[in-house]
């Protein structure tokens, strides 16, 4: 089918301007009609990305079913998958309609709820898709919008304080992405990011105010991504952010900021950093790699501490976003493919874990994790399903999360044997905090008063979670479903970074002959 990307893209975006137009008044039955017109578009929306799954194929290293076209003062709508960000894609259009699931017992201005995750939806597919920097950086942009406007209308008490962080944090760091863009094009002539990849970027050292800068023009447009891209993921020590924005988004607020946004960021790393900058990447990768060890140790010793259900899990996806920056700048095979294994796989357990929080806050509006104790006695279908994502997001043999740390630690490990080490230790460090939590809200005996009358799961909130546990059990034991479709793309991408620092080397010596 001709356009399926673009297809697949504006759906959501049809069905918030149907919405938005025909959708009047704010009675029960215009609730439901608009909750059902974001279910039935996000669902189709998935259905049509399975098409461009089972049109993939993976041997071929370039980018596939690609739309080109002009469409604003001369500038290019280009948009395309390769076997990076097909899955991505895929993970998106799967964590959505959970997420409208999941916000079927919001009350207030639900129309506009639903508009404001419908163009979400169109916004973040547009960043995994745009093959042009002017396309990508405005999807990559507006995507704050209905963020912001999520956690600062619908979220908690300090929901401005957390939506302004969020979106100032967010958006000043990608003003110097901006200017690297324009500085790319003016050097390479181009916005078309397949051009750019084939394009090579000068990496002469030069001087400046006495300071000699390695890798030259390369290492500042490496600087000026990395600026927005470490934000996005985040990482330590620009992540503070991120705590806050959980914390008061509501929780399909919280499972689409922890799926699929923190994943931008490990996107741009391997679309732009690694393939383009070479020389640069290479110059900045033991820093990079230090502060991934740093953030998996400290973010993990700072939930330990936390007596907020979802603080402690907004920690935790920090840590594991260590592991994620770590895979992809040892930028080998095991890496790379552990990195994209680990960013899938903490979509499906992370978006879980903000789903079992927001099962009992929806029965008890609270998150205070002493304000609970013994649900075991009372809801033994959550306290499995809260089990079996802890053993998750433990990286528990058997499950997802297993596969990415392990890649991720062995890519590693070839590259830096004490950052390893350091990153390693936040594996036993994640299993204190997560088992603490457990014990702590499911286990004890239920002395507690507030929690003798509370309900297990409804039928609506097992069918969420169903999915989630198939796919983190599937993974877990066939991760040959993701590396199949990763592994040639990585290969060509590591193959390219190889030769172009082979090449800059060779120069280098050249030049001091």
């Amino acid at each position: 089918m001709d356009n399926l990307l673009s297809i697949v893209t504006f759906i959501p975006a049809l069905a918030a301007l149907i919405l938005a137009l025909f959708l009047r008044g704010e009675d029960a039955a215009a609730q439901r009609n608009a909750k059902w017109v974001a279910m039935f578009a996000t669902s189709v929306t998935f259905l049509v990305s399975l098409a461009i799954y089972s049109g993939f194929d993976p041997a071929d290293t370039g980018f596939q079913m690609v739309e080109e076209g002009e469409w604003l003062l001369g500038l290019k709508y280009k948009m395309g998958v390769d076997g990076i960000s097909v899955l991505f894609v895929l993970l998106t259009t799967f964590i959505m309609p959970l997420s409208i699931l999941a916000s079927w017992q919001v009350k207030t201005r639900v129309k506009e709820y639903m508009i404001a995750f419908l163009l979400l939806e169109t916004l973040m597919l547009g960043v995994f898709m745009a093959l042009d920097l002017v396309l990508f950086y405005l999807f990559f942009e507006a995507g704050l919008i209905p963020m912001f406007l999520i956690i600062g209308i619908w979220g908690g008490k300090d929901r401005i304080y957390a939506s302004f962080k969020f979106f100032l944090y967010t958006f000043l760091g990608s003003v110097l992405m901006l200017v690297a863009m324009v500085a790319m094009f003016a050097d390479a002539g181009t916005t078309d990011i397949e051009m750019l990849l084939a394009h090579e970027f000068a990496s002469d050292g030069f001087s400046v105010l006495g300071f000699h800068v390695l890798g030259g023009m390369q290492t500042l447009l490496f600087l000026a991504f990395f600026a927005s891209f470490a934000v996005k993921i985040p990482m330590w020590p620009v992540h503070t952010w991120l705590p806050d924005a959980h914390v008061q988004a509501p929780t399909a607020g919280s499972v689409v900021l922890a799926a699929i946004m923190l994943k931008m960021g490990g996107y741009g790393f391997l679309r732009f950093s690694l393939p383009m900058f070479p020389v640069g990447s290479e110059v900045m990768a033991p820093l990079v790699l230090w502060m991934s060890a740093i953030a998996i140790v400290y973010t993990s010793l700072v939930a330990l501490v936390q007596d907020d259900m979802k603080k402690l899990i907004a920690y935790s996806s920090v840590a594991h976003m260590g592991f994620v920056t770590m895979g992809i700048f040892a930028a080998n095979q095991q890496g790379l493919d552990g990195a994209i294994f680990q960013m899938v796989s903490h979509g499906f357990i992370s978006a879980a874990l903000f789903l079992c929080v927001g099962v009992i806050y929806d029965r008890m509006h609270t998150r205070d994790i002493d304000a609970y104790g013994g649900l075991v006695n009372r809801m033994p279908a959550y306290a499995l399903v809260f089990m079996f994502f802890t053993m998750g997001n433990v990286g528990l043999p058997g499950t997802s999360g297993f596969i990415g740390e392990f890649l991720t630690m062995m890519g590693a490990f070839q590259v830096n044997t004490w950052v390893t080490a350091v990153a390693a230790s936040g594996v036993i460090f994640s299993a204190c905090y997560a088992l603490w939590l457990y014990r702590r809200v499911v286990f004890g005996d239920l002395i507690k008063e507030s929690l003798k009358t509370i309900q297990d799961m409804s039928a609506r909130e097992k069918w969420i979670f169903a999915p989630l546990v198939a796919m983190t059990l599937l993974l877990g034991v066939y991760p040959s479903l993701v590396t199949d479709i990763i592994g040639p793309s990585t290969t060509a991408l590591i193959d390219k970074f190889d030769t172009a620092l082979a090449a800059a080397e060779a120069a280098t010596q050249h030049a001091s002959n």
